[in-house]
């Protein structure tokens, strides 16, 4: 059982990790934060967040980032969703009701919104059609991506579509939006990769619709962008 303070480390370690991409210290959280306890007993709180397997410490590093289960864990339980505006909303629809009719062409648009407004790598995929992309460009807005193996490694999952039907099928549960981090993505290799996305349901095919990005990247405003997008493609799927 975690106590509230714990809690509360979580959520800001994670949100100066996303923020920064930097490990984070006690002597940071002690002097942005001032929670009223020592950097000794912050120092304490984060070691026993590091057995509980909440906390990594990078080699090179004095500071802590978050694990897949601390990242999971603030989804699921302390993140506060951006509430989408209208003037979003009205602009989604816009333009994924001009393509409504081509379902090809509705999920080709889909990626081209979510990549835009995610700044991220937007996919989606059917379990017997083609794969749908767009927004490569946006994963080297992150340092992550600099490293030409990881980067590569990505290029060829796409370039094979059973590979992202596989990948997609890896999440569990009935939640709306799926959220894959570490090993559960099930190549070493994307251990710094998030695939956050929805069930959708095209015609008499099922798929999936979301964001390849960095395990850091903005779920508060990424997860009702997804959701709302891939509602959308459910209604106008049906309606066709």
């Amino acid at each position: 059982m975690l106590s509230d303070r714990q809690i509360k480390l979580i959520k800001i370690i994670v949100e100066e990790y996303s923020n920064t991409g930097e490990p984070v210290g006690s002597q940071t959280i002690d002097q942005k934060y001032q929670l009223g306890i020592s950097p000794a007993t912050i120092r304490n709180e984060m070691s026993a967040l590091a057995d509980l397997g909440f906390l990594t410490k990078p080699h090179s590093s004095a500071g802590r980032i978050p694990s897949a289960t601390a990242i999971k864990f603030y989804v699921n339980e302390l993140l506060k969703e951006r509430d989408l505006s209208v003037a979003e909303e009205v602009a989604i629809k816009e333009r994924v009701w001009q393509v409504r009719s081509d379902l090809d062409a509705l999920l080709e648009e889909a990626t081209k919104i979510l990549a835009e407004r995610t700044k991220s790598l937007s996919i989606a995929a059917t379990n017997t059609g083609r794969v749908y992309h767009s927004g490569y460009q946006n994963l080297l807005n992150n340092r992550e991506f600099y490293d030409i193996d990881l980067f590569r490694e990505i290029l060829i999952l796409l370039d094979e579509h059973q590979r992202v039907v596989t990948l997609f099928g890896r999440a569990a549960g009935s939640n709306s939006i799926h959220l894959l981090l570490g090993d559960e993505l099930g190549v070493a290799m994307l251990e710094p990769v998030s695939c956050l996305f929805a069930d959708i349901q095209v015609g008499d095919q099922r798929g999936s619709l979301g964001i390849l990005a960095t395990n850091r990247q903005q779920y508060d405003q990424n997860i009702p962008l997804i959701r709302y997008t891939a509602n959308l493609i459910n209604q106008i799927a049906q309606s066709i």
